[in-house]
């Protein structure tokens, strides 16, 4: 039987207090990695998800920083470095969630400047604070959450698809001048995701789930489960991937 095991791996999370993230440090958790969580402002939902993630045996503490921000994410890096070591694992999930979504006459500028924050430089602060430790170590996994939006660009879905498609770029790049280390950079782009929030409060989504081939919306378990995979030995000789999780409603070609 083939299993996923990360036991002695150390993981760092960031947006690991939000849906998705608190799925995927669950996730990596049961696979016996241990976690760090990032979060910025949500320091109650972080300390919760650190007691949860505990109680399955591994190692896991909370650590804040703005991700936009190099010197904080430095910090940050300094703080897990300390209390915890350095990172094997690092996965980027966290967003600055904006509304509403406009068209690019009506988008404020304030609007492309948060994402391309949250989006481009999240990655690149996070690889130039973790990514050396991982170069001394000669094995790591880097993995950017993206979107299905970067391949649709919708109308109205400019500054989100912007960032995101800058973000594709740099980690591009990033995976061919680190691969050489033995570490691997990848993305997994979610579609529009059921999680926790839609399980309480559920709304019509048949008009989206009938356009998808598989004909139904993805599950933040099946997000978690592909960055399980990319973060596993099972995923050594991948890298440079994006790969869309939203049950075929984008498809890259060839």
């Amino acid at each position: 039987m083939i299993t996923i095991d990360l036991t002695g791996k150390l993981a760092v999370i960031t947006g690991a207090s939000g849906q998705l993230g608190r799925v995927m440090a669950a996730t990596l958790a049961k696979a016996g990695a241990d976690i760090a969580v990032h979060y910025h402002k949500n320091r109650e939902q972080a300390e919760k998800l650190v007691c949860e993630l505990r109680k399955t045996g591994i190692k896991a503490e909370s650590f804040t920083a703005d991700i936009g921000d190099l010197s904080e994410v430095l910090t940050m890096r300094d703080a897990i470095f300390s209390r915890m070591g350095r990172p094997d694992i690092v996965v980027d999930a966290a967003v600055i969630q904006y509304q509403p979504w406009k068209p690019v006459l009506e988008q404020s500028i304030e609007d492309y400047e948060g994402q391309f924050r949250s989006c481009v430089l999240h990655n690149v602060n996070m690889a130039k604070a973790f990514l050396p430790a991982m170069k001394e170590k000669g094995w790591g996994r880097f993995i950017g959450i993206n979107t299905e939006c970067a391949m649709q660009c919708y109308p109205t879905q400019s500054a989100y698809a912007a960032a995101k498609r800058g973000m594709d770029g740099v980690l591009r790049v990033l995976a061919k001048e680190v691969g050489g280390f033995g570490i691997t950079v990848n993305q997994v782009a979610p579609g529009w995701t059921i999680s926790e929030r839609w399980r309480k409060d559920p709304g019509d989504d048949r008009a989206y789930a009938s356009k998808v081939p598989l004909k139904r919306r993805g599950t933040d378990q099946e997000i978690a489960n592909a960055v399980l995979f990319l973060a596993s030995d099972l995923a050594d000789y991948i890298t440079g991937v994006y790969l869309p999780v939203c049950g075929g409603n984008v498809m890259p070609c060839i």
